[in-house]
């Protein structure tokens, strides 16, 4: 099982570890994308910082974070699951894991990134702000940087098991499985049973415990229908309907009561 993952906005600082080694990261295919966007965004933000903050989407108060991508070289490196924070990864709790569930997030789990394009929690990056919306001067628009070397790395890393699809709309326009990878993927949206709306907030926290029970559970479904079996047996109420046609992914809703 592969489970795809958004970022957080909000990220840990980076700490006294060693630097970033980019040739250490998982999936070295997408090593030249990476180092294409390093350089561009380290660029970007040792120069003008009121032009670095706007084609970064910062707010004055988030002045800092250009100064902090100037250093992304030489800042100490931790662990992906230590450095992204936020609603879904609280939820998710990497670090009060057992040992094995730490073996398997470590095994299944691929986060998506605007500088990166994809790691592993096991990863060991620096604290770093940029979002997969941003549009480098000198590479244009992020998602559609990542697309080709996505496409030619990502198949062979969902290996022949499910793909467990939990990004946003902005990560998800970064690589889209195709063909007989779409078909063993599941998309997942978490409603308000009342209202069948999705709240944002409740929405990512939801992800994270379902993320979380696969794990502690040692539940790998080997594709959707399966899927949906074992997030009802975990107590999850599901509703799913298979494609109309192959080579396109199921879309799973899941629907919670209460939202915290």
């Amino acid at each position: 099982m592969l489970v795809l993952l958004p970022p957080s906005e909000g990220k840990a600082s980076s700490g006294r570890g060693a630097p970033l080694k980019p040739e250490s990261l998982s999936l070295p295919g997408l090593t030249d994308a990476r180092e294409a966007v390093l350089g561009e965004l380290v660029e970007l933000c040792s120069g003008d910082e009121e032009k670095a903050r706007e084609v970064l989407g910062l707010s004055e108060g988030l002045r800092g974070e250009v100064a902090k991508n100037t250093g992304l070289r030489t800042a100490g490196a931790r662990p992906a699951g230590e450095i992204y924070t936020g609603v879904l990864y609280d939820a998710l709790g990497l670090a009060s894991l057992d040992p094995a569930a730490k073996r398997r997030a470590a095994r299944s789990l691929l986060v998506f990134s605007g500088l990166w394009g994809a790691v592993r929690v096991t990863d060991r990056i620096p604290s770093y702000r940029c979002s997969m919306g941003v549009k480098l001067p000198g590479l244009g628009a992020l998602a559609g940087h990542w697309r080709a070397p996505m496409a030619s790395v990502l198949p062979e890393a969902a290996g022949d098991g499910l793909v467990l699809d939990l990004r946003s709309a902005a990560y998800a326009a970064a690589w889209k499985p195709k063909g007989e990878v779409a078909g063993r993927t599941a998309t997942v949206r978490v409603l308000h049973a009342p209202t069948r709306k999705v709240v944002s907030h409740f929405n990512k926290a939801t992800k994270g415990r379902i993320v979380r029970s696969l794990l502690t559970e040692g539940v790998a479904p080997k594709d959707p229908a399966a899927l949906v079996e074992a997030l009802r047996d975990l107590g999850y109420v599901v509703e799913a309907e298979a494609p109309g046609k192959g080579g396109t992914a199921w879309s799973l809703d899941v629907l919670v009561e209460e939202i915290h």
